[in-house]
């Protein structure tokens, strides 16, 4: 059936003349609206379900009604989460339809007046609404620090040969001055992890190419506590990684473009001392190091931060990454999300794309026999 523009056209069309008669039919039956005045201040729209009030259709206008619009009326308002419910509107009659329809279909253990939703504690009585979430204990009971410290910092020292790591130990670290359960069953998850890959390091193989070259990624507002986000990088020399970093940062950002510029300020203040080693072991390193970014706006921003608007420290870093560009030292580059080392640095990920990543850092197990 043609999907017509307008009225005049679709009244032509015997199929089309049809289906709206039945449309007005079904409306007319099920008592969807009734014709009432228009309130004074408010504005009636084209025939379009999702507002209260409506113009009656063309072809349809109730003779004697011609100045009257449609009027919803009754109103039901249903919240669905997984499995927990709750609805609410303006007619009781309707409330037990509802209840006696869900209830029908699947097996409802209360639908009565809510008192918990989520977690949120509901306190109502006929014109007012109290809400708290006081039996939430965040995160399980405090504990020991002194075990967990101890448990952190042997799983820090760890990630000197276990980049795929770093991230986790990134995360626990934050809560080393308060722990709580929760932390610790997170740092035994690592433990865990460890001791199923225990045969694992970093393998390095003998390569003529010693190419300093890096990666830098973060997430946006990862931690749900104070929203800051989470700076990552990886820097590759020869067969395998050499330096990486996950760290919080230091500031809140307001887009992931600033969140990714701030983790390549990271990045390059590495860079610097970084290229010192081929110097020092008397390997010229030749032209810029590159540094692969998945972002191609923080790499626009890098070279004109006026597109985006400056703030002082914005303004700071873009002049120190320009001048780092013009001597030659550094080099943004594109890389596709899919192929960002770095990302092993900022965010939980699926198990194949971890694993991936994994083999990318050189962090795997090798015949010890030779």
């Amino acid at each position: 059936m043609i999907d017509y523009e307008f009225f005049e056209e679709a009244v032509k069309d015997s199929k089309c003349q049809k289906a709206m008669d039945e449309e007005i039919a079904a409306i007319e039956q099920n008592n969807t609206w009734e014709l009432t005045d228009l309130p004074k201040g408010q504005k009636s729209i084209d025939i379009k379900w999702e507002q209260v009030f409506v113009d009656q259709p063309p072809g349809y206008v109730k003779v004697g009604s011609e100045h009257k619009i449609g009027d919803g009326g009754k109103l039901l308002i249903v919240c669905l989460y997984v499995d927990d419910l709750i609805f609410t509107g303006n007619d009781s009659a309707m409330f037990e339809k509802f209840k006696k329809s869900i209830m029908a279909e699947f097996d409802i253990s209360n639908l009565e007046k809510m008192h918990y939703f989520l977690g949120i504690e509901v306190v109502q009585s006929t014109v007012e609404i109290f809400v708290s979430q006081k039996n939430i204990e965040p995160e399980g009971k405090w504990i020991d620090s002194s075990l967990y410290n101890q448990i952190v910092g042997s799983l820090i020292y760890l990630t000197i040969t276990r980049p795929d790591i770093m991230h986790a130990v990134s995360l626990i670290s934050r809560y080393m001055e308060s722990p709580r359960e929760t932390h610790l069953l997170a740092t035994k998850r690592i433990l865990r992890y460890l001791q199923g890959t225990i045969e694992y390091g970093l393998f390095y193989k003998n390569s003529e190419k010693l190419g300093l070259f890096g990666f830098t990624d973060s997430d946006y507002a990862g931690d749900s506590n104070d929203r800051k986000s989470t700076s990552g990088y990886v820097f590759v020399m020869g067969s395998a990684a050499i330096s990486w970093c996950s760290k919080k940062q230091p500031i809140v950002t307001l887009s992931t473009t600033k969140a990714e510029y701030v983790a390549t300020m990271v990045c390059a203040c590495q860079v610097i001392w970084l290229r010192n080693i081929p110097d020092n072991l008397h390997f010229q390193q030749e032209g810029a190091t590159t540094i692969y970014c998945d972002n191609s706006s923080a790499i626009k921003l890098s070279k004109c931060p006026v597109l985006y608007g400056r703030t002082n420290h914005i303004d700071v870093w873009f002049h120190f990454l320009r001048e780092l560009a013009r001597d030659g030292i550094i080099d943004f580059l594109y890389c596709k999300s899919e192929d960002q080392i770095a990302d092993i640095m900022t965010k939980p990920l699926k198990l194949s794309t971890f694993q991936k990543l994994r083999k990318l850092l050189a962090v795997c197990v090798v015949d010890k026999s030779y």
